[in-house]
């Protein structure tokens, strides 16, 4: 017998949740920013900022995250038409986040909960590389350290503290607190009459910080200024970063494994197919003692489709002898 069709019951899938370091540096911690000229001078600089993990000229440079500015007035950047001054990059951002996230063109983000909520009329975006954090970010471990000339905050979402997901619209949301690993320092974490420091979006590996409650807390404030040049906010929360000299994130991924339950019986895969094994001439068993007591070693097993076609091997670590004596019970796991 060469091929064994499996049962329903051979078959049963099961989920995992893995959680790994996001950054390309293979550390937990991102800790030195670079960005490039090049890329802040270009068009897409009227836009948005990258921020890599080492210098952009190296040949092992990538795009970490971006660094995006949206004002709902159009203001912190250069309209596009002088004739009509709110019409900006500032606010073409602020209407596609509203557009993906809020599902609503004239909804407004709120940072905050209960009764210390602000209505953000200007936002920082960072929106995490695609590549880097697979199918999203992972819940606590968002720690993101902020510098300015009023000190230093360390920034977490708040997904210990909570008994139930928040969502807005499709998208799970959790908030920004002053606090490290998922939890707010005692207080809550928030800012009197400023709402919490942003917003946390896992799925859509996207986060958005709060200049108001940013600014009364280091003094890293945003400029509202219409007409002001474009990438000028944008610099501004960088240069925030880069002397917090500390970004922990982790993505996550569900890995869905199939295993399947390989059984040979006592009497199943006992004769080679190995040629070897018999005589060319006469056809006959080559060595008597495998007549009445076969042996076998498995050592490969292939899936096979209704058409016959291979679809996976697996391998077993050592061979495993088989006889009439003896079953075997093999577990293949697939990984998708």
């Amino acid at each position: 017998m060469s091929f064994k069709r499996l049962d329903a019951e051979d078959f049963v899938v099961s989920s995992d949740s893995i959680s790994a370091t996001l950054w390309s540096t293979g550390a937990p911690t991102l800790t030195s920013f670079y960005t490039s000229s090049v890329q802040a001078a270009g068009s897409a600089g009227n836009y948005y900022l990258s921020v890599y993990q080492t210098s952009s000229t190296s040949t092992d440079a990538a795009t970490q995250f971006d660094i995006v500015y949206a004002d709902v007035a159009g203001s912190g950047s250069t309209p596009y038409n002088a004739v009509i001054p709110k019409n900006s990059p500032s606010s073409t951002i602020y209407g596609q986040y509203r557009a993906l996230i809020l599902e609503d063109e004239n909804a407004s983000f709120i940072f905050g909960t209960d009764t210390n909520v602000l209505t953000a009329e200007d936002y920082w975006v960072l929106s995490v590389e695609r590549a880097r954090y697979k199918e999203s970010l992972f819940p606590g471990s968002f720690n993101l350290t902020l510098s300015g000339s009023g000190g230093t905050i360390h920034l977490t979402d708040n997904s210990q503290d909570v008994l139930v997901n928040t969502f807005i619209g499709s998208s799970r949301v959790f908030q920004l607190v002053s606090g490290s690993n998922g939890s707010a320092i005692a207080g809550g974490g928030y800012v009197a009459n400023s709402g919490s420091y942003g917003l946390l979006f896992p799925e859509l590996g996207t986060v958005l910080l709060n200049p108001n409650a940013i600014s009364q807390s280091i003094g890293v404030a945003t400029n509202r200024t219409a007409g002001l040049a474009n990438g000028t906010n944008n610099a501004t929360l960088y240069n925030s970063i880069n002397l917090g000299e500390s970004f922990k994130l982790n993505s996550q991924e569900t890995i869905t494994s199939d295993y399947l339950f390989i059984r040979a019986r006592n009497s199943e895969f006992n004769y080679t197919e190995n040629p070897t094994f018999i005589s060319g001439s006469t056809g006959e068993v080559i060595y008597d003692n495998f007549i009445n007591n076969p042996q076998t070693y498995i050592t490969t097993v292939g899936m096979y489709n209704d058409s016959n076609e291979l679809l996976a091997v697996a391998k077993i670590s050592r061979p495993l002898i088989k006889d009439f004596t003896k079953e075997a019970l093999l577990r293949v796991k697939l990984d998708f």
